[in-house]
């Protein structure tokens, strides 16, 4: 499951970024044609951030979908399966735009004070 090992470097990437500070939410753009199984994904982030700084945080999952534009017609379209072909002329000759991105898009932090005693 290449979802173990995505899932590790999500946690990698959110916790460097946090510098110690615990994380609530991780957003991530993958595009369609990183064939990740959303739950598979959810299941594994789970499992690699128990016990650590991202145990509990949310993780965000945006689908991407795959897109290209034609070089025969020019026409700019969603790609649904392979082969990956133009959805206008039928053309196997498509530049890819997006589809293959793997982004950690944000990283929501707790705000946590720190309290060295209270005064009455």
């Amino acid at each position: 499951m290449h979802e173990l090992s995505i899932a590790q470097a999500i946690m990698d990437v959110a916790a460097r970024h946090a510098a110690g500070r615990t994380d609530a939410r991780v957003e991530v753009r993958i595009g369609h044609l990183r064939q990740v199984v959303p739950d598979a994904l959810d299941f594994a982030f789970t499992l690699v951030t128990a016990g650590t700084a991202l145990d509990g945080a949310e993780l965000v999952l945006e689908e991407v979908p795959a897109r290209g534009r034609c070089r025969v017609c020019g026409a700019d379209s969603v790609l649904h399966g392979f082969p990956l072909t133009c959805a206008r002329c039928g053309a196997l000759d498509v530049e890819l735009r997006a589809g293959e991105e793997l982004t950690v898009e944000a990283i929501e932090l707790y705000d946590e004070e720190v309290t060295h005693g209270s005064h009455v």
